[in-house]
């Protein structure tokens, strides 16, 4: 079990592909615009290293079935077990195995494999060069794609799901952008 403490990402065996990615993933860390972005993300997704999907609104959220201690792996299913959306930024179990494993060799659900995860994830969708820019717009709508709290951009909802309304609730487009902004993100 990897302790709550050791927030340092744990490698399994990792080839130079790996290696290299997660190298960049770290470099994207240090900008600050991404890492107002990953706060930001973590705002409007409710979501906290510990969190299991339902910690930001179920009762009881605090504690128990809502969180977890185990960092050596991914948790699992959280609220009436219908989704495995864990951790700061309520990334499922099969995006864990696809993003942490493969992409970059990592195999345990800390900290700090979650930020690396979150960037993997915005490189993905094309939403990694805009935000370093500081265009901010497009990264909402590119991020959007994949975190379902954040509006398609001003004026708009949250993407649907099969062509309907996804129904979970989202942050407006000011909003992401005035939070954004209050932890450090600049806005060209």
């Amino acid at each position: 079990m990897t302790p709550v403490k050791d927030s340092s990402p744990k490698a399994v065996s990792v080839d130079a592909k790996q290696q290299k990615r997660r190298a960049e993933n770290a470099e994207f860390l240090k900008n600050k615009n991404v890492k107002a972005f990953l706060d930001t993300l973590a705002q409007v997704e409710g979501g906290n290293y510990h969190a299991k999907f339902g910690y930001g609104w179920a009762a009881g959220w605090k504690s128990g079935k809502w969180t977890f201690s185990d960092e050596s792996t991914h948790p699992g299913p959280g609220f009436g077990g219908s989704t495995t959306a864990s951790g700061r930024y309520q990334i499922t179990k099969a995006t864990w195995s696809e993003l942490s494993i493969k992409a970059m060799g990592l195999s345990d659900f800390s900290p700090g494999t979650q930020d690396l995860i979150a960037v993997e994830l915005l490189r993905n969708v094309s939403a990694i060069e805009p935000l370093t820019g500081g265009d901010l717009k497009t990264a909402v709508g590119k991020a959007s794609k994949k975190w379902e709290a954040l509006p398609m951009g001003p004026g708009l909802a949250n993407r649907p799901i099969n062509g309907k309304p996804s129904g979970q609730p989202y942050t407006e487009y000011d909003e992401v952008e005035k939070i954004y902004k209050g932890f450090g993100g600049t806005v060209k």
